[in-house]
């Protein structure tokens, strides 16, 4: 049986992606070599590293002035780096969820931070609106896509200081102005690559402000002046964030990408909104994430959601628990996501339905 892979990360991956990655490993461009033993240093490996970082300007019109690193650490390790290299005195931060506030959290061993809003009240079902940037701030940090909660920032923001995101799930799932930003990164694993390469886009001006010294390895300036190969990048990720990235050109770009990421997820909150079982749990419209699709049981249903679970994954559906701390239902409609698996994944809820 074919498998609907709506987990939230590792995640789907075009069979583009899937198919040409597997050739690589097995032999690169007829080398007579795998992609996993040919030396970073090689002219094969210094091409598939220059081709991903120039499709990253390409598809994301990165303005000049702006350096692309293809590292390693997840996203994890930037919540250290970003307040290492920018924080001198504050930082203030939005906590939209669970990966916002340990960004927060590590931010504060480097100088004064100030969560400036939060909707940890709510269990993180909504995005903090009105709220006050002090203007001292080195810088302002987001989570623009929340896939625990289902909960999204859609917008460019105009800061008056240097805006930092954490765009980890929902990079190159929408046309974006980069020039807003001053730092911007992620995990590979929603809609680039396996597991394995975390992405930064930083404005190279921003860098040597801190008094602080930073150790070799957690300096931008190390990895921009090394072209991300201080030391041995993790070559078969980039190898297939590369494909991923060829990919996207071939769909027509992120205009592209964005017009079907917003018709799979209109079919799934369509048939939310007008389920007599199911019901969003994101109030605001306007918040609910286009990646990451969160929903619940209705109150008298609560106890059908195991049963859902086991009949959605006998019709061939993977990945719908929603998380450990949450629980309910997620559906991860990322770029590589086809709608054919979103209208299968309507049909069961249908069905589910009719059988109670």
């Amino acid at each position: 049986m074919k498998k609907h892979n709506f987990s939230a990360g590792p995640s789907i991956l075009s069979p583009y992606t899937i198919k040409h990655t597997a050739e690589g490993i097995l032999d690169l461009d007829q080398s007579g070599l795998s992609v996993m033993e040919i030396s970073h240093r090689s002219k094969e490996f210094i091409a598939i590293m220059d081709e991903t970082q120039q499709l990253f300007k390409d598809l994301l019109d990165i303005p000049s002035g702006y350096s692309v690193l293809l590292l390693q650490g997840g996203a994890s390790l930037q919540f250290c780096m970003v307040p290492y290299n920018l924080l001198q005195t504050k930082a203030a931060y939005l906590d939209t969820g669970s990966w916002a506030s340990k960004a927060a959290k590590e931010a504060k061993l480097f100088g004064e931070v100030e969560v400036v809003a939060s909707s940890k009240d709510t269990t993180y079902s909504y995005i903090p609106k009105g709220y006050v940037i002090p203007s001292d701030a080195d810088y302002f940090h987001i989570t623009t896509n929340n896939t625990i909660y289902g909960t999204e920032i859609k917008e460019d923001m105009d800061v008056p200081m240097h805006l930092v995101a954490d765009m980890s799930s929902d990079i190159f799932s929408r046309p974006m102005d980069v020039s807003k930003y001053a730092l911007i990164y992620g995990g590979a694993q929603k809609n680039l690559a396996p597991a394995g390469v975390t992405f930064v886009i930083v404005k190279d001006e921003i860098l040597g402000k801190v008094t602080r010294p930073i150790p070799t390895m957690l300096n931008y300036q190390t990895h921009i002046d090394n072209g991300s190969m201080f030391n041995t990048p993790p070559c078969v990720a980039i190898y297939a964030a590369m494909h991923t990235l060829r990919w996207y050109m071939d769909q027509g770009g992120l205009a592209a990408m964005h017009k079907l990421n917003l018709e799979k997820a209109g079919i799934l909150y369509d048939e939310i909104d007008g389920s007599p079982i199911f019901t969003s749990n994101i109030g605001d419209v306007n918040d609910r994430s286009i990646m990451n699709v969160t929903f619940v049981m209705k109150e008298e249903y609560k106890e059908k959601e195991a049963d859902f679970l086991a009949f959605a994954g006998s019709r061939g559906m993977s990945g719908l628990k929603g998380h450990r701390s949450v629980g309910g239902v997620r559906a991860s409609i990322y770029n590589a996501m086809p709608i054919s698996s979103v209208e299968a994944l309507v049909e069961t809820m249908k069905a589910f339905e009719q059988n109670l």
